[in-house]
């Protein structure tokens, strides 16, 4: 910890970067941030942090996690992007450069992406790829960003025109798809192709018609259209469980790919009232006692669940950046407030060198592969924790912003 004291003083040696408090929003984006930078400074996975190897139970060995092309860095820049530009302190856009930099070429090229295996979650770092290009115009970021832009044109859809999340699991849409490919998609459409905005409302509205419980109002995390895996309804075709995290990915998606739209645009309106319509189903799980929201989101009293932050990150931006642009009625500020600090009590720590800390993450989860993967209660429930999860630290950037508006 000392350690990573010193580093991050000599990186903001001279600088106004607040020591973090719980009750400044900002100086605690500017904490992790800063933890973020230290502890990953030349490249974000490839010095992952020891403990999360263990945790993972992949013992200590740094091949294990090697740099790859990945969402994982790109939801953790995307806070630091967004930091970026609340501040403008252009240390945070040369390490959003540095990182990126790593995996472009100077023809475009993208070291370590595959786009045969046609895998939503290696586009997201087009986010960050924008950011550049529109800072830097260097060319060769506008032609990576042309290849992800590629695999979108050849990837996988179901029959009625859903993007499948991977080539490997086919006839299948997932949550986690609508922040992986359709922002990426959005932002891309918003910049250069504004004629797709229909197809991207369509794959956000095809989610929630799929997965939707019409009980509860929560949604499932995944949907087989062939109904043959071994995972789903075989009525439905819907996974068994509401994942806390397959749904923030999703509320998280509408509140950015919203801002992404035409104010204008027919669909727009639609995708307000899922957002709302969500939002407020949540609300019915939110635990009275914390003020969060459990892993599987509508089981909190049964043995196994616990209170998780990646999720609950996630809702409570959707829920800021909602309320902020308008697209959710300010009688959700209650809501807001009293998850905002059931976050800063449940979750963060600050500790004695005055890094913030974020704990109670699950490492992740998916559906099917191998080792196959049954998105059964159990399965959630002990899929390892983690402190400090890079899916959980970007939102959370993101979300100080957010609360520095609202309270502001």
């Amino acid at each position: 910890m000392l350690k990573y004291a010193f580093l991050i003083c000599t990186l903001f040696a001279g600088a106004s970067i607040a020591q973090p408090r719980k009750d400044l929003p900002i100086s605690m984006a500017q904490g992790f941030a800063a933890s973020i930078m230290t502890t990953y400074p030349d490249s974000i996975v490839s010095k992952k942090f020891l403990q999360h190897m263990l945790q993972d139970k992949e013992g200590a060995d740094p091949e294990k996690r090697r740099a790859v092309w990945n969402y994982e860095e790109a939801v953790t820049l995307k806070g630091i992007d967004r930091l970026w530009r609340k501040t403008r302190d252009d240390r945070y856009f040369a390490y959003m450069k540095k990182i990126m930099d790593h995996f472009i070429e100077e023809d475009g090229t993208i070291r370590t992406y595959l786009p045969m295996e046609y895998n939503s979650d290696q586009l997201t770092g087009g986010l960050i790829l924008l950011t550049l290009y529109e800072k830097t115009r260097a060319p060769k970021y506008k032609q990576a960003m042309d290849h992800l832009w590629e695999q979108i044109q050849w990837q996988p859809r179901t029959k009625q025109g859903g993007f499948w999340h991977k080539y490997k699991y086919p006839y299948q849409m997932w949550l986690d798809g609508a922040y992986m490919l359709d922002y990426f998609y959005a932002s891309y459409a918003h910049t250069f192709r504004k004629d797709v905005f229909d197809d991207v409302a369509n794959q956000l509205i095809w989610l929630n018609d799929h997965l939707r419980d019409p009980a509860t109002g929560l949604l499932y995390h995944g949907w087989d259209e062939s109904k043959k895996q071994p995972w789903c309804d075989p009525v439905t075709g819907r996974s068994p469980e509401v994942w806390s995290r397959s749904m923030g990915w999703y509320v998280m998606a509408l509140a950015d790919i919203i801002e992404q739209f035409p104010t204008d645009h027919a669909k727009r309106p639609v995708l307000i009232g899922i957002l709302q319509q969500t939002l407020e189903a949540l609300k019915k799980y939110q635990d009275a006692s914390s003020g969060v929201w459990y892993q599987i989101v509508n089981k909190g009293g049964k043995e196994g669940n616990y209170l998780e932050a990646s999720g609950s990150v996630m809702f409570t931006y959707a829920l800021a950046k909602g309320i902020n642009r308008g697209y959710l009625p300010t009688s959700l500020k209650p809501m807001l407030n009293i998850a905002y600090q059931g976050l800063l009590n449940t979750f963060i720590t600050i500790d004695e060198q005055g890094l913030p800390h974020v704990h109670q993450s699950c490492s992740g989860a998916g559906l099917g592969g191998t080792p196959y993967r049954s998105g059964s209660y159990e399965y959630y429930v002990n899929e390892p924790r983690r402190s400090d999860d890079l899916k959980t630290i970007g939102p959370l950037i993101s979300l100080f912003l957010e609360m520095e508006r609202v309270k502001s």
